[in-house]
């Protein structure tokens, strides 16, 4: 079996790599990755499924496409690499999280010239070594938060530039494969694109949870929808949602252990 993430996710996916539609957008990555300048680097690409392994998945945090400045996407969906400065639906996402959790968070709050504050930001030790790490989210990742966009790469500069090539199908098998899972997990989708994935989650945990007689029992999974935390749309309604510590009490429910938000 050919070994592409190097875990648990290539026997599930090893029928969707043979797929014609797979083919012919690995054609193109070939060729886009030769003749343009594409993110996140190629050997990023899968960074979420091999940081996150099948089994290991407690949290689905669903984004849309990577991001298309440089530097920036390796992988992980709303991450950015150490020492890169965080982007703005970033900021909005550690802001809220700082907003949910306080000091559980591990994160000052973003600095106030991008964040619109009159506060000066925290100094010290403690916090340049924060704003090397803080932008960078594969704490959550290894903790079992699937950081995952539903197109895996982007044109530089050309935001959605690969939509439509074939990477919402595959990304919507990855979906159907956890929501089919009996163990109860948190999805926390972002943004229309994310949103527009809730019934795709319905549709599989009900398949797989169907009664022999026909009835559906109660979903399993928690889904929380909400606008993107873009500067464009997060005021529509991304902030105060509290979902760290919401995904953390549903999880406390079912026996699962909670996420470690903090980034320090």
């Amino acid at each position: 079996m050919k070994k592409i993430i190097g875990n648990k996710w290539d026997e599930l996916l090893a029928d969707e790599w043979q797929k014609p539609y797979y083919q012919e957008l690995r054609a193109l990555l070939i060729n886009e990755y030769r003749e343009a300048t594409v993110y996140p680097p190629a050997a990023d690409i899968y960074n979420a499924l091999r940081l996150t392994d099948y089994d290991d998945v407690k949290v689905v945090i669903l984004g849309q496409d990577p991001y298309h400045e440089p530097g920036q996407a390796h992988g992980l969906a709303f991450s950015v690499p150490v020492g890169v400065a965080e982007p703005p639906s970033l900021v909005n996402i550690l802001k809220e999280l700082a907003d949910d959790l306080g000091d559980a968070s591990g994160f000052a709050g973003p600095p106030a010239a991008s964040a619109g504050l009159s506060e000066l930001p925290v100094s010290g030790p403690k916090a340049e070594a924060a704003s090397v790490r803080r932008g960078i989210l594969d704490p959550w990742a290894r903790q079992g938060v699937l950081l995952l966009n539903t197109v895996l790469t982007v044109r530089a500069h050309q935001a959605g530039s690969h939509r439509g090539k074939g990477w919402e199908r595959f990304t919507d098998r990855v979906i159907e494969l956890l929501a089919s899972r009996e163990t109860p997990m948190v999805f926390i989708l972002w943004g229309a694109s994310a949103g527009a994935k809730k019934d795709l989650i319905l549709n599989a945990a009900r398949a797989s949870a169907e009664s022999a007689d026909g009835r559906f029992p109660a979903l399993r999974h928690l889904i929380i929808t909400a606008p993107h935390p873009s500067p464009l749309s997060a005021y529509r309604g991304f902030f105060g949602g509290a979902y760290f510590s919401r995904c953390n009490y549903f999880l406390e429910d079912n026996g699962i252990e909670p996420v470690d938000w903090s980034l320090e």
